[in-house]
């Protein structure tokens, strides 16, 4: 994966990144200046059909945490002429209702001015794919439209408690079906495993508003003005943690990607295009495991597994965590989506 550049001195593959900033009322001409400069068309095929992979982990709108409207926007807008039929694509989760999630974004209000149209891969069909070389996810089943269509992922830019960030290759863990918490234990190997058979094409990153803190749920909006994108998701999250004041050397699934071939982890490979670096990282708040997620690993590590995931008792437990999630919004994502409503000039996109 990725644009793949040789040095005439040490004949090593490279990647590029771009990395732009942006402010309201540029995001499309951002998205398409950052496309260009790493190179997508080389990536997506001329009259293909594409699947946008958005991320829409959250049906409650908190700015950073889901998709916004004006970077996927902005990346139809950029394909559009070049490829064939635009779907935009996400699943349901235990806890989230996705058609809420679409609304609530204004994403439905996108598929429809832009004649896109919106797949829950959760009600759709599935094939099998067995590989018992994959590293977990040996028989498992994936969405079919993610077969037949060439993916760009649109991922965000934000913390998560299981994986540092929440970035390229994290964004295609909504290519499983909705128990896909089953494998959180094993989540790096996992990732390793689904983005080897989904296998994106290219990777646009939102960095408008990006999530610090608790994410992916419930964190702290913060805004960056930023564009990222790459033909290489592991290069692109190896920036995008820099940028975010990560080592990425220390997380666990970008290392084991680029073990395994999926994209390029040596800084010293990766050829950042557009902004200096220097001038745009930052630190952000990393994520701490909240009750819900704290709960569910204990639980995963414990006797009561199989009585806790594998009996009507999930359903109590589904039940139990998104109360906590509704009250978290009650009492500080209101408050937060407010600030960024109120004071934000991209705002406006969900107006």
């Amino acid at each position: 994966m990725g644009k793949m550049v040789l040095e005439q001195t040490t004949m090593k593959p490279r990647a590029i990144v771009s990395v732009l900033r942006t402010r309201a009322g540029e995001v499309f001409d951002s998205v398409r200046q950052a496309m260009e400069l790493a190179h997508w068309k080389q990536f997506i095929s001329p009259n293909a059909e594409v699947s946008l992979k958005v991320n829409l982990g959250w049906d409650k709108l908190i700015p950073g945490a889901v998709s916004a409207p004006w970077v996927v926007e902005g990346v139809i807008r950029t394909i559009r002429e070049y490829v064939n039929r635009i779907y935009i694509v996400e699943s349901d989760q235990v806890v989230v209702d996705v058609e809420a999630a679409l609304r609530k974004t204004g994403l439905d209000r996108v598929c429809k001015e832009c004649d896109v149209e919106w797949v829950n891969m959760s009600r759709g069909r599935f094939v099998r794919v067995q590989n018992a070389e994959r590293l977990v996810l040996t028989d498992i089943y994936i969405p079919e439209i993610l077969t037949r269509t060439e993916t760009i992922t649109l991922p965000l830019m934000k913390t998560h408690n299981k994986t540092v960030i929440s970035g390229a290759i994290k964004n295609q863990w909504g290519c499983l079906q909705t128990l896909r918490h089953s494998f959180h234990l094993l989540l790096s190997q996992a990732l390793v495993d689904v983005n080897a058979i989904v296998r994106p094409r290219f990777a646009v990153m939102d960095g408008t508003i990006a999530l610090e803190g608790n994410g992916p749920k419930s964190g702290r909006p913060k805004e960056m003005n930023l564009i990222l994108t790459s033909g290489d998701l592991v290069a692109l999250d190896v920036v995008a943690a820099e940028v975010m004041g990560f080592d990425p050397d220390q997380i666990e699934h970008l290392q084991l990607c680029a073990h395994y071939g999926l994209g390029i982890a040596d800084r010293k490979k990766i050829i950042v295009e557009g902004e200096q670096l220097e001038n745009v990282k930052t630190c952000f708040v990393p994520a701490r495991h909240n009750p819900v997620s704290w709960l569910e690993l204990a639980l995963r590590k414990s006797f009561m597994r199989r009585l806790a995931f594998d009996t009507p008792l999930f359903a109590l437990f589904c039940w139990g965590a998104r109360r906590y999630y509704d009250l978290w919004d009650a009492c500080k994502g209101r408050r937060l989506r407010d600030e960024i409503l109120r004071s934000s000039g991209y705002a406006a996109q969900w107006r």
